[in-house]
């Protein structure tokens, strides 16, 4: 089966916070940031897969910081790991400063996306080979999360749970 690493997905976009997608006291509307973030992590599931790609899942977002009316906003994500016909995309979310260029790390979120071909059956997506540190601790975070979901949908066993059981027992 084919392999391709994170950077392969990779995508990066960036624009402004306008007055329409700001609520009453000047910020980013939560919306708003959701929808740029499903639109660059369904480019990088479609790069991971090459087919047509479907959020199925947003398992976590942090609103860690409020973003300003008028902020340099850049939404970078890329597949995380990739499973059957399912991807996991990271996302991390950075306002960047006008006047000195530095850079912030406002919010993250972690979406899932199956893929599909013309017709609407599910294909296989290509495994992925995680390069970097934080690529590799992301990689093997997301067994953990797919098995939590899979437990709490009753889809898996407990006991079935090998990774998430390691977090929790010495043997």
């Amino acid at each position: 089966m084919e392999t391709k690493t994170p950077s392969e997905s990779r995508t990066v976009i960036t624009d402004l916070v306008l007055p329409s997608e700001t609520n009453a006291i000047g910020n980013m509307f939560g919306g708003e940031l959701l929808a740029r973030m499903d639109r660059a992590a369904s480019i990088a599931a479609g790069r991971h897969s090459r087919s047509i790609v479907m959020t199925v899942a947003v398992n976590h977002v942090a609103f860690n910081k409020m973003i300003p009316l008028g902020s340099v906003v850049t939404v970078e994500a890329q597949v995380s790991r990739a499973f059957n016909s399912s991807m996991e995309v990271f996302m991390d979310v950075w306002i960047e400063d006008r006047e000195s260029g530095m850079r912030s790390k406002s919010n993250e979120g972690i979406y899932t996306f199956v893929a599909f071909d013309k017709i609407g059956q599910l294909v296989s997506v290509p495994q992925l080979l995680p390069e970097t540190k934080l690529e590799k601790e992301r990689f093997e975070a997301a067994l953990r999360r797919k098995q939590l979901s899979l437990v709490l949908a009753k889809k898996m066993s407990p006991k079935d749970a090998t990774e998430l059981k390691a977090l929790f027992t010495e043997e």
